[in-house]
């Protein structure tokens, strides 16, 4: 059953990190994380601030949307729960004025899509999992005072600006 597979999973995650100690809510977080790519190192490398969680909880709770810049990502957040407080996910990259607008001005569509993030007061959460341009434009956005996320989660990928985008 996927209930006992998932079970057995995070168990042999304890077993392996070990007597690891995590501040409150952080070992979920991060024991998924691990669960999720099969990278032990997390453990030792994923960085969470003091009140990220909290900051998470209550932006979900008074109904706030989360921001991805990946379809993929935007596939893997409970959609129902979310829905439940008002909010909903919101990914701009498929959207054809998106990829119009980088093209004409010479900039990633991940870039336009973290500019249409933050002209809505009401997306909260930015879960960046793929575009290293996407994290950069959101720090110089929340820079300029245009959006104050609740929580930024940044995981680029590749190796153009992600060293840049990890300083964020």
């Amino acid at each position: 059953r996927p209930d006992e597979i998932e079970k057995r999973s995070f168990e042999i995650i304890s077993e392996i990190i070990g007597q690891k100690e995590f501040p409150p809510f952080h070992e979920k977080i991060i024991k998924r994380v691990i669960h999720t790519t099969a990278d032990f190192e997390f453990a030792d490398i994923i960085r969470i601030s003091d009140n990220a969680v909290q900051n998470a909880f209550d932006a979900i709770k008074s109904g706030c949307n989360i921001v991805t810049d990946t379809q993929m990502a935007a596939a893997g957040i409970n959609k129902a729960l979310l829905s439940r407080f008002g909010g909903r996910v919101v990914c701009y990259m498929g959207e054809e004025s998106v990829a119009e607008e980088a093209k004409r001005r010479n900039v990633t569509r991940s870039s336009v899509c973290m500019e249409r993030g933050a002209a809505d007061r009401k997306n909260r959460i930015f879960a960046i999992g793929n575009a290293p341009t996407a994290l950069i434009r959101l720090a110089e956005l929340i820079k300029e005072g245009a959006v104050s996320p609740a929580l930024v989660i940044g995981v680029p990928v590749g190796f153009v600006n992600v060293l840049e985008s990890k300083e964020f």
